[in-house]
């Protein structure tokens, strides 16, 4: 019993590890390429196949055995963080920024960034933060140039950076971290993967995919291209169960959720229910999940091609969309556990 404690908590050290190195990899929107790598080199012993589409989406396929119920199940985890773009340098070597997803300009005020070259900045704003409302234009970054030219030596236009939040450990089994969105979704579709032997009765796409944070842009085209016949967005959701400006029921630490329903998609009630029925027969705790603000890859799978029955697996978590998201290790792994059993489900 002992060995087999030890073996569990090596093994979830190991998991772990794994998580935090992607959550500390670059990958603002539109630039996921480092971790793109990350996910291939964990894929690759347990794929069948690997291609990368023109989008730069990272498709890898587990194959299933035949059967009459077999489906083609395409999972989309995206591996894209919000981040920004230097849009402009001042005379005095410091640096206007655009969006690359949704940031907050409070969360984002004194934090340090850095640019994909490397070189490291201090967010500052131009005038009273408190009247920046939600402005990005009024930010800027400080990376220490004396003027403009001595700015382009390190940064040019169009250079994205993104947030620096390292991965901490809090109370009660919770983790802080950069980039939880959705670093969370790509640890667990790889979790699944690594646990999908192939014994079961569906081809499975597990799909990391790009741009999520600038609409859902990659899941769609790969969608196209895989025509599957069910769709699952495996993301974060906001949590409620702290002071904040959102109201709902998601709670850290309840289990996985189970998306019903958000502004950009009604998930199909069968999916719901065998999700629910996953959750059921593995003993994974969950909870059912609807917000009113906010949309996953499930929006754009929903309407590709034809048409896709969609659900969606999500983790709730505190302060999303900054350097600081919170989330919960059990949720985490009940995710991954969801993702596995579904994987397997035979539908009628």
């Amino acid at each position: 019993r002992e060995d087999v404690g030890n073996e569990r908590k090596e093994l979830r050290m190991k998991n772990e590890a794994l998580l935090e190195e992607l959550t500390q990899a670059f990958g603002v929107a539109g630039f996921e390429s480092e971790v793109l790598e990350i996910i291939r080199r964990e894929a690759q012993p347990y794929a069948d196949e690997i291609r990368e589409d023109a989008m730069g989406n990272l498709i890898v396929l587990k194959k299933g055995t035949d059967g009459p119920n077999k489906k083609r199940i395409m999972f989309a985890a995206h591996m894209d963080e919000i981040g920004f773009m230097v849009k402009k340098i001042l005379p005095d070597g410091t640096l206007l920024l655009c969006n690359l997803g949704w940031n907050w300009v409070g969360s984002a005020y004194n934090e340090r960034v850095r640019f994909r070259s490397g070189v490291t900045g201090v967010i500052g704003c131009r005038g009273p933060i408190e009247e920046a409302k939600n402005d990005v234009g009024k930010l800027f970054v400080d990376i220490g140039a004396k003027d403009a030219e001595d700015a382009k030596k390190y940064v040019r236009l169009g250079e994205p950076c993104g947030y620096m939040g390292p991965y901490l450990h809090l109370q009660n089994d919770l983790v802080c971290s950069k980039s939880l969105d959705n670093r969370i979704g790509c640890w667990q579709l790889l979790e699944a993967l690594r646990k999908n032997d192939g014994s079961g009765p569906n081809d499975v796409y597990y799909v990391f995919t790009v741009q999520e944070e600038l609409g859902c842009r990659g899941s769609g085209p790969a969608a196209e291209a895989i025509r599957p016949d069910i769709g699952v967005a495996v993301d974060i959701t906001p949590a409620h169960d702290y002071p904040c400006d959102l109201e709902g029921s998601n709670e850290v630490g309840k289990g996985i959720a189970v998306k019903v329903c958000d502004p950009s998609v009604v998930c199909d009630e069968r999916i719901v229910a065998a999700m629910e029925a996953c959750c059921r027969q593995e003993g994974i705790p969950y909870q059912l999940e609807v917000i009113d603000k906010g949309g996953t890859d499930a929006s754009s799978m929903n309407l590709s091609h034809y048409g896709v029955p969609v659900g969606g697996i999500a983790v709730a978590t505190r302060y999303p969309h900054c350097q600081s998201c919170v989330a919960s290790l059990k949720d985490i792994e009940a995710g991954a556990m969801l993702c596995a059993a579904f994987a397997g489900y035979t539908f009628e």
